[in-house]
């Protein structure tokens, strides 16, 4: 059986790139390499970026096709290499190398505000002059670009070192993405746990968040595989947990604590947030009516050692900041602007305990046994 190039090349011809449906040949990704030794063909395939979410399936239909199209005795497994346009993205931890400290708010349960207090702490810290990041890691409930009225708003591609990198899109001194940014907001986001996974990582590796004092993750509710992918791919400086007083919610929190401080993930707590900790109408800013109960997150805080960063009140400026786009942190002033000012103050302070008493975070490396 005699192989030559173009028997190669018209077998390649029926693979399709699964992002756009046209056969590799004609996409240009067969570079002009083929190598031929006896029965041995090797080559080289182009993708435009190093982090190409479909190479692996090509490289597989390639050797395929192939097989079936051009000799089934031909030595092609293995032989395919791939290259890229684009250098790659830094390799972990130095995906953020402008970044000093990087926040993980979570909590165990949904439902309790943690984005609300997350978007509002961001718009707090940016207040006081710190240069402030934000990712909505909520893959499958993004709120992050309504709290911020940028629902509309569609980050840009800008040429960086030969890398095509997202930027961020930027209102109230906070630079922030999300997944909402690239989906129909009246969509559900329906994805295994690999492309969220994905999803999260090029939202932080191929973006341009530049110089970042703090950079706050949302992180989702409960305890998954989410969680685990971005505890292994950015060094956090920290966790802040979110809940309300009452117990159903602190049971909770206690399982979100329990992921941080466990020996694989060992990443600090930086202290805790009570959220929705008491009533207090407008009209009589003196009373408090504590409807979810009463310092129960201030109790677990004691309990478990950890200080109690700050506890927010519920009013209703604050659905209302949410619903339209105008955080209440940004009114300082306010019963809520202070709230949230001083929990800015707060986790500033416990930060900077924490760089001075503990080494400094690294990426969790989970080996499966």
């Amino acid at each position: 059986m005699t192989i030559y190039p173009q028997l190669i090349i018209d077998a390649l011809k029926n693979v399709r790139y699964p992002g756009t449906g046209q056969d590799i040949v004609s996409a240009g990704m067969v570079e002009d390499n083929i190598r031929i030794e006896g029965m041995k063909v090797s080559f080289s395939l182009i993708t435009e970026k190093a982090h190409d979410p479909f190479i692996k399936s090509v490289v597989k239909m390639a050797e395929q096709a192939i097989l079936t199209y051009a000799g089934k005795d031909i030595d092609i497994k293995g032989n395919i290499s791939v290259k890229s346009k684009q250098p790659p993205r830094p390799d972990l931890p130095d995906l953020l190398p402008g970044v000093k400290n990087i926040i993980a708010v979570a909590s165990g349960k949904g439902g309790v505000g943690k984005s609300t207090v997350c978007t509002n702490l961001a718009v707090a810290l940016a207040q006081k002059g710190y240069k402030v990041g934000l990712l909505d890691a909520d893959i499958f409930g993004p709120s992050v670009p309504k709290m911020f009225g940028v629902e509309d708003a569609g980050p840009m591609l800008e040429k960086r070192d030969g890398r095509d990198l997202i930027v961020p899109v930027e209102n109230y001194g906070v630079k922030m993405l999300s997944i909402g940014f690239f989906v129909n907001k009246g969509d559900a986001v329906v994805w295994r746990g690999a492309m969220a996974s994905n999803a999260l990582k090029q939202l932080i590796g191929d973006a341009d968040w530049g110089e970042l004092d703090y950079f706050l993750i949302d992180f989702p509710p409960g305890t998954s595989d989410i969680h685990l992918t971005l505890v292994q791919t950015v060094p956090i400086t920290g966790a802040v947990i979110v809940s309300t007083p009452q117990e159903v919610a602190l049971a909770d929190a206690r399982k979100g604590i329990s992921m941080f401080t466990g020996d694989k993930v060992n990443v600090p707590i930086l202290g805790l947030v009570e959220n929705m900790s008491w009533f207090t109408p407008a009209e009589l800013p003196e009373n408090r009516y504590y409807i979810f109960g009463k310092e129960g997150c201030k109790r677990l805080a004691e309990e478990q050692g950890y200080a109690l960063l700050g506890q927010i009140p519920i009013v209703q400026s604050i659905r209302e900041g949410g619903d339209d786009g105008q955080p209440v942190a940004l009114h300082s002033d306010s019963i809520t602007g202070i709230a949230f000012s001083e929990l800015a103050d707060n986790l500033v302070q416990a930060v900077e305990k924490r760089n001075r008493e503990l080494p400094k975070t690294g990426i969790v490396e989970i080996t499966r046994k």
